[in-house]
């Protein structure tokens, strides 16, 4: 297999990535459309729901150009589509067009594509190369993969902490841990994913917005836990500034100061916990079109999704500081543990920095 493929695939990598926070439930994916000397003739990404596709969007670049695409080559990060849904199929498109190569990253997880995009191009006689920079492009389309297999939603947490994993002092205090080039990139993270979410006891102490304040960004959907009510109407995260919020309670909690700006969501509790049923939630969630959750939330309710087993993946932003205090707040509570080989166990996939602070992202294999 030519290099210069796994060089283009960066480059769709590159361009899916473009899409962030404006396609979902759709996967990310980007494509360029090389002419018959393996020259680029155009490129494209998905840049929102329900418009047009990657390869379409190359394609109609290249035509736009003047080239003549026919006998070319298109590298694309996803299989392309063979079904109609919002958009016409992908892969019948490429066949008109009289490309006589495909060159992709991974195959689509959605049953109703699942390798029948592929066969569609090899019965047309188009060559299929698979399977180019795989891993990365699987990296790309975590999410959307995580829908297609379970369907449920790609929960993810955010924290950032000391190096002793402290998120505050025991007074509460806690602004700020990181820099702001590290908060910085939390925007950006708010803006990938559909929703953020945290518990009444982050929203009493802090009063945060939970918006995306990043250029050109856009709020995720807010939802906040709070079994008993006990948020004030007043707080930010209700503010009316059109974003929709769901606020979680227990099942049998009279609401006595309905917020109109959030929509309630009442909860069973854990029987084991005693706590809100997060699994249930979860289905509900993902029932209301909420495919990925960034959560922002206190040790309690991180612990307890860790427990619940729903978490895919860790942001732990890690700031030079130690606060050596034992009644400091840990990024993480609610479990007893006596022997270490028993730790909830993660796989680290890449770290970042953030000068002076470092960014660590895992995911987690093993739920305890």
């Amino acid at each position: 297999m030519p290099k210069i493929y796994e060089k283009y695939m960066k480059k769709c990598i590159l361009l899916a990535k473009k899409g962030e926070g404006h396609v979902s439930p759709n996967p990310l994916v980007g494509a360029i459309v090389l002419d018959k000397n393996d020259n680029i003739a155009g490129y494209g990404w998905h840049k929102k729901y329900g418009e047009a596709h990657a390869e379409v969007n190359a394609i109609k670049m290249a035509e736009n150009n003047g080239v003549n695409i026919k006998d070319g080559t298109i590298i694309v990060s996803l299989e392309p589509c063979s079904h109609y849904g919002k958009t016409p199929p992908c892969a019948d498109l490429i066949i008109k067009k009289g490309l006589k190569k495909v060159v992709i990253g991974c195959t689509d997880p959605n049953p109703i594509v699942a390798g029948r995009g592929i066969k569609k191009l090899q019965d047309a006689g188009i060559e299929v190369i698979q399977g180019v920079l795989e891993s990365e492009c699987k990296a790309l389309n975590e999410i959307f993969i995580k829908n297609q297999l379970d369907n449920m939603p790609f929960v993810a947490i955010k924290t950032a902490t000391t190096l002793d994993g402290k998120i505050a002092t025991k007074t509460g205090s806690s602004k700020w841990i990181t820099s702001e080039k590290a908060r910085a990139y939390v925007q950006k993270l708010r803006n990938k994913y559909d929703a953020i979410l945290t518990g009444s006891g982050t929203v009493i102490a802090d009063n945060p917005s939970l918006t995306c304040r990043m250029k050109n960004g856009r709020n995720p959907v807010r939802i906040i836990i709070d079994s008993k009510a006990l948020c004030s109407p007043d707080s930010k995260v209700f503010d009316n500034d059109g974003t929709k919020i769901f606020w979680i309670v227990e099942d049998n909690t009279s609401v006595k100061h309905k917020n109109r700006n959030a929509e309630v969501i009442n909860c069973p509790l854990d029987k084991e916990s005693g706590k809100i049923d997060l699994t249930y939630l979860m289905h509900i969630l993902y029932e209301k079109g909420i495919r990925s959750i960034l959560v922002e939330a206190g040790g309690a309710l991180n612990g307890a999704f860790i427990k619940s087993g729903l978490v895919d993946k860790l942001y732990q932003f890690i700031a030079p500081k130690i606060l050596a205090d034992k009644e400091g707040k840990s990024f993480v509570e609610g479990f007893d543990i006596n022997n270490i080989n028993d730790c909830t166990k993660l796989k680290l996939e890449r770290q970042k920095m953030f000068e002076p602070d470092i960014l660590i992202e895992a995911s987690l294999v093993k739920i305890l």
